[in-house]
């Protein structure tokens, strides 16, 4: 059953891995097929690693020259960022959150790494050498299923770098067209930036977003322009809502009372915004600026906020994602193979959280690979590292015996029926 299991895992990534290679040469395709499996197989983005996953009969060191030399292929990183976010639109509906998020990673011993830059490690609030990631990730069911629509690692320190909101702006356009008009931007208070806003309010770019501002942003309401935290602790907070969060392994109740004024941004003063205020996290209230409509009722007030608060569900993904395929140890030198390997650290993600994670054909192999992975769960359940876990499991368990390059794929993903 174990082996019938394993084999059928890897026709599944064999099958993703063609669909998603779409466009590449076959030795590339090849490539990403073998990334892919080792990645998975191994929880590594060692080239080492991923080498020995695939148990070639010739010398480790050849497997791991060869993939250092596909790795660094210019045409990956575009490729599957567009393969991703094509296939992952179709689960993007009008009410999907869009949560965008600026990561790290953090490499203190990696002094001859490429374009190595000056990043704030989000673990520790310090300011260390690394790169920094831009990730957007799909969330429907309350965070309870996510779809990672884009990733991709850069430095400020790089030749062709312009600056960090043009990074951001790069990932809001790239998913915005292949999901055009659909889904809600979430992103917090470091997107309360005036270029961004540029982008984000007029009418006709027809995004809709949540974000968390700073205290020293200034709005309009009526005719007073205040400071953003005059006028959080000057609106009406009729409604109230108990939530529970979970931190350091301890759930704590909170009490918090909510309300909504409308302002609108000093530089777009013929857009209508809603100011979203949130008291009972700490001394000063938590303040979202919008233009989702709330026509000042509590339901939808209260989707708005907790749209927000989403983001901290999510924050278990973006760990997942560095954690589970171990990505701060990644150790390729060069700026290009870099970037190429979080893409397809991205697109493991993808394969372990939605193809094998939710659709209901595989269900069945996501249950045994969990089982596989002998896994107690605490609470918060997030089952994808026990699917992680468990594929590489099964796939160390029955070892790759050699399969060719994955066949030239048809226009459309999709599934091998089991």
């Amino acid at each position: 059953m174990i082996a019938q299991t394993a084999h059928r895992l890897r026709a599944q990534m064999e099958h993703f891995s063609g669909n998603l290679s779409r466009g590449l040469s076959k030795p590339l395709r090849r490539f990403v097929g073998e990334a892919l499996q080792g990645i998975v197989g191994r929880q590594s983005v060692l080239l080492s690693e991923i080498a020995r996953s695939l148990n070639e009969p010739i010398a480790l060191i050849k497997t791991e020259n060869r993939l250092s030399r596909n790795l660094a292929a210019e045409s990956i990183r575009s490729v599957l960022q567009g393969a991703l976010a094509h296939e992952a639109s179709a689960r993007v509906q009008e009410q999907t959150l869009l949560i965008l998020d600026l990561s790290d990673v953090v490499k203190p011993y990696g002094q001859k790494m490429e374009y190595l830059a000056r990043v704030r490690d989000g673990s520790t609030g310090e300011i260390a050498d690394g790169y920094a990631l831009t990730q957007v990730i799909a969330v429907e069911n309350q965070g309870r299923e996510i779809t990672p629509l884009y990733g991709d690692l850069f430095s400020s320190a790089a030749a062709d770098h312009i600056s960090e909101n043009e990074e951001i702006l790069r990932a809001i356009g790239h998913v915005s067209r292949a999901c055009p008009e659909r889904g809600v931007w979430v992103i917090d208070r470091g997107a309360d930036r005036g270029e961004l806003f540029d982008e984000l309010v007029p009418r006709d770019k027809k995004k809709r977003f949540i974000i968390r501002l700073r205290k020293d942003r200034h709005l309009r309401s009526g005719e007073l322009k205040a400071p953003v935290l005059d006028l959080a602790r000057a609106t009406a907070l009729p409604y109230r809502q108990l939530i529970v969060r979970e931190e350091k392994g301890e759930e704590r109740t909170l009490n918090l009372r909510y309300g909504v004024r409308s302002v609108r941004l000093p530089q777009h003063p013929q857009v209508p915004l809603w100011l979203v205020v949130v008291e009972g996290f700490g001394q000063d209230p938590l303040m979202i600026l919008t233009n989702v409509p709330t026509r000042r009722q509590e339901q939808s007030v209260w989707w708005i906020a907790s749209a927000y608060l989403s983001r901290w569900r999510v924050e278990e993904a973006i760990r997942f994602i560095k954690q589970a395929y171990d990505l701060e140890d990644v150790r390729v030198r060069t700026y290009e193979r870099l970037r190429n390997m979080t893409v397809l650290v991205t697109a493991a993600m993808y394969f372990t959280a939605v193809v094998l994670g939710t659709r209901i054909k595989l269900q069945i192999l996501a249950v045994r690979a969990i089982a596989a992975a002998k896994r107690f769960f605490g609470v918060p359940d997030f089952r994808y590292y026990a699917i992680a876990d468990g594929i590489r499991e099964l796939l160390q368990r029955h070892p790759r015996s050699g399969t060719p390059p994955p066949r030239a794929p048809s226009a459309q993903l999709s599934l091998v029926p089991l």
